[in-house]
């Protein structure tokens, strides 16, 4: 029965019988959609204004959680791999030391060029010149131009190339020409060869 009383006085109710100065007097139906409303009001207001601002600061904690945890992944795979990283370190220091002794000291310099120049002669080169540049200086090591001119046949020059690559001590080969002398099988080469020298072997 009091359902059906409230149903019609919403059904009998006028808007424009409302008065705002008295709430009092509002049908009691009326006032509960209106507490309703007011109620919805607020809580959407305050998750918008309260809960969004939370949310954000939370979706940037598990951001920030889930980057520790792969930093903390990384390096706990680190720890428990150090004792491999040091027995590599020293296998390359190793290398290392090895690649060093084949760079030419200051008194093997002169024997590099005696082995360049015999590696000409042994193919039965005419050396025109064998000119030692000026030395180039880098963060590790020395670099020693020499500037390297020969003539004769393709084949020869060839040997001669592959004989200075193979020498025992590092020495790069650059910047070659190769022009025709007198004859097309008399071949004119410059090339450019450098070697290097580990900084800490100076005094």
């Amino acid at each position: 029965m009091a359902l059906q009383d409230t149903l019609d006085q919403l059904r009998n109710f006028d808007v424009g019988d409302l008065d705002v100065n008295n709430l009092g007097a509002w049908p009691s139906p009326v006032k509960a959609i209106v507490l309703l409303f007011i109620f919805i009001a607020v809580m959407g207001g305050g998750y918008y204004f309260y809960l969004t601002d939370k949310q954000k600061t939370l979706d940037l904690a598990a951001s920030k959680e889930a980057e520790l945890r792969l930093d903390y992944e990384k390096k706990s795979f680190q720890a428990a791999n150090l004792d491999a990283y040091r027995k590599q370190k020293e296998e390359m220091e190793a290398t290392f030391g090895a690649l060093l002794r084949q760079l030419p000291s200051d008194t093997e310099v002169p024997g590099l060029l005696e082995d360049i120049t015999r590696a000409a002669l042994d193919n039965e080169l005419t050396i025109e010149s064998i000119d030692l540049e000026a030395e180039k200086r880098t963060e590790f090591y020395v670099e020693l131009p020499i500037d390297i001119v020969v003539e004769g046949d393709y084949h020869k020059i060839g040997a001669f190339v592959s004989g200075v690559a193979n020498l025992s001590r590092i020495v790069t080969l650059h910047d070659f020409k190769i022009a025709p002398q007198k004859t097309a099988q008399n071949l004119k080469m410059t090339i450019l060869a450098k070697t290097y020298r580990y900084l800490e072997e100076e005094g």
